[in-house]
Formats: structure tokens, sequence, C-alpha cells
């Protein structure tokens, strides 16, 4: 359990540090910013308790807000996906799934992990961009920053999940 909790926070700090160092600086076609800390939320296992994803949630969406100067969006974002993780999980497991299964291509298989992640990177940058814009004036660069961001991050995740062992 210690071990556990030990590299759960290790890879909270190298997602924190690698968005706040690193992916915050990109801005690809003034609108689009890869959002790779939404893997960690993703790969919780399916045992793990609800309460615990919500507060590893809004630990690192705090610290990505503090980072980001974004108050409250990226914790209020990240918590609702955490909330909705494990039920979404559960659609994409077979029912037969062991209880300590993890979102990964390896164990879901490459659609469902991707699709599963899709969804989950979707509904985060929608809840993220319109917190954020908090107005429908220029709707046009809303749906350019969800739909960008979107794509960017899942890029990323595909990529980190093929790189991952």
């Amino acid at each position: 359990m210690k071990t556990d909790s030990l590299k759960r926070l290790l890879r909270l700090c190298l997602f924190v540090l690698a968005q706040a160092l690193v992916f915050n600086r990109i801005l690809i076609f003034g609108c689009a910013t890869p959002l790779l800390y939404v893997y960690f939320v993703i790969t919780f296992p399916r045992s793990y308790p609800q309460w615990g994803l919500l507060l590893w949630s809004f630990v690192m969406g705090l610290l990505i807000d503090m980072f980001a100067n974004t108050p409250g969006i990226a914790c209020a974002s990240l918590t609702l996906i955490a909330l909705l993780q494990p039920y979404m999980l559960k659609l994409f497991l077979p029912r037969d799934a062991d209880e300590h299964i993890a979102a990964s291509a390896k164990t879901l298989g490459w659609s469902q992990f991707a699709s599963l992640a899709s969804i989950l990177t979707l509904i985060y940058c929608t809840v993220f961009y319109t917190i954020e814009a908090f107005t429908f004036f220029n709707w046009l660069q809303w749906l350019q920053s969800v739909g960008g961001s979107t794509v960017l991050t899942m890029l990323l995740i595909l990529t980190f999940e093929t790189v991952k062992k």
C-alpha cells in the first residue's frame, strides 16, 4: 500500500512538473494546449476507492492551477473526470474482469482504451475551456480550443501508452 501511494505521488509530481515546465508553454495555432495530466486520472485501477481518486485528482488539479494561474479551473475539471472515471471504466470492461484492473491499452485493448481516454479527455477539455471562457461570445475560439486540445492530448496519451512498458 505504501509503495503504491509513493508511486502515485511520484507520478503526480512528474505530471505536474511536465505540465508546468513544458506543456503549458506549447500553444498550437493559438488555441491547442496538451493537457497530459488527464492520463493520471484515466489510469486509476477499478478497485481504487472513490474518495481516494477524488482526493488525488483534486490535489493534482490544485497544483496545476497554482502553476498555470488558472484559479480552480483544472481542479474542478479534473475532479469531475475523477467522479466519472469509475463509471466510464465499467462501461469498457468485460463483466468478468479482475477487480484490480487498471485502464491501459494492454488490459483493455487499443480501441477500447482509446475510446475511454478520448471520451474522458473530451469531457475534461469541454469543461475546462467552458469554465475558462465563461461565455459563448467567441464560440469558434472555444470550439477550436476544445477540439485542438482534445486531439493533441489524445495523441500524447496514446504515444505515452505506446512507450510505457
